[in-house]
């Protein structure tokens, strides 16, 4: 179950005053992330409940001081990560003795397991952004966004607008949304509009 950014952080507000529904829900949408987590680092099987067990008790803890509620889902994957190394850093304490040439070869890199979460995360924001835009700005930038994009010709007619004006209104319709984005906190704002 995915939560949109409201809807977490009216989760947030209910637990924090007690509702164990809230509370519930919250654990039912975010418990896959942190397993995520937990099996990427490789964690073993008691150590992995161990690490979902103090990540929720982290949450319990500290609900009430969440800065941001709608982002509770990356305030659980960094606690969960920052555990799965506080476990990880324990059992350096032990040299485990193998062949040489099992550590042949090359080791890949692989992305963060929440990467694609706050990925998403972002992503709903920039929607959710856009779509407060005037209604000129979201039509046109939703027909420049279609994969293949249709040509200035196309766009012109489907909006009414001179083909000169495309490329203007546009760059205005992302000066506006980049702004917007700023002042929500939303990444940072112009960057997130020209990586697109």
């Amino acid at each position: 179950m995915r939560l949109s950014p409201e809807r977490s952080a009216e989760l947030v507000r209910a637990a924090a005053v007690g509702d164990a529904q809230a509370w519930e829900e919250l654990v039912d949408a975010y418990v896959g992330l942190i397993w995520k987590i937990t099996s990427s680092h490789r964690l073993r099987p008691g150590d992995a409940a161990d690490v979902s067990q103090t990540t929720w008790l982290r949450l319990l803890e500290s609900i009430d001081k969440v800065q941001d509620p709608s982002r509770v889902g990356a305030w659980l994957a960094t606690t969960a990560r920052r555990e799965c190394l506080r476990v990880l850093g324990q059992g350096k304490r032990f040299v485990l003795v193998g062949e040489d040439s099992d550590f042949d070869g090359d080791v890949g890199s692989a992305p963060e397991v929440d990467a694609a979460l706050l990925a998403d995360e972002r992503d709903d924001e920039v929607r959710e952004a856009v779509s407060r835009l005037p209604e000129r700005c979201q039509q046109l930038l939703g027909l420049l966004m279609m994969d293949p994009p249709p040509s200035y010709e196309e766009i012109a007619a489907s909006l009414g607008m001179p083909i000169g004006s495309i490329g203007p209104t546009r760059g205005r319709c992302l000066k506006r949304l980049a702004e917007m984005l700023g002042r929500e906190g939303i990444g940072e704002g112009a960057n997130l509009i020209s990586s697109r």
